[in-house]
């Protein structure tokens, strides 16, 4: 069995603050530095802690959960609107398309900070070759 000896093991990191600091779209290290530079980029490292953010990739992880969720939260409102109210079809694809989008942008970069501090605080680096597996020792 290959086993890790205890003593290269790093340190465990709590995840529910790091999830909750990566709603807030905060360092998921210090929750104070901002974890964004701009809408959806990962900053390079945090300008309070210095915690390098750099190899955290979350990829196409926040597009997917952002359209699962908003979908699930829109799906049946739509069916409660046109059940109780019967608006007219162009009154309900505008302004449920307007609803949908603004949803999804609020729920984009809360997304993407959920999955940077999920990947902060299980040390998944990169997927890379392997060699940036633990880049704190």
């Amino acid at each position: 069995m290959d086993t890790v000896p205890a003593e290269s093991t790093p340190p465990e990191r709590p995840l529910k603050p790091a999830l909750k600091r990566g709603w807030r779209c905060k360092c998921p290290n210090c929750g104070s530095g901002p974890m964004m530079d701009g809408y959806l980029k990962v900053r390079e490292t945090c300008p309070v802690c210095g915690e390098e953010l750099y190899h955290q990739r979350a990829d196409d992880g926040p597009a997917w959960a952002t359209i699962i969720v908003t979908g699930h939260l829109m799906a049946p409102l739509m069916l409660l609107v046109f059940e109780v109210f019967r608006p007219e079809g162009w009154v309900m694809a505008l302004g449920f398309s307007i609803s949908f989008l603004l949803l999804a942008l609020f729920l984009l970069p809360r997304m993407k900070g959920l999955f940077v501090a999920l990947q902060w605080a299980k040390r998944m680096y990169g997927f890379g070759d392997g060699n940036d597996r633990y880049p704190d020792q």
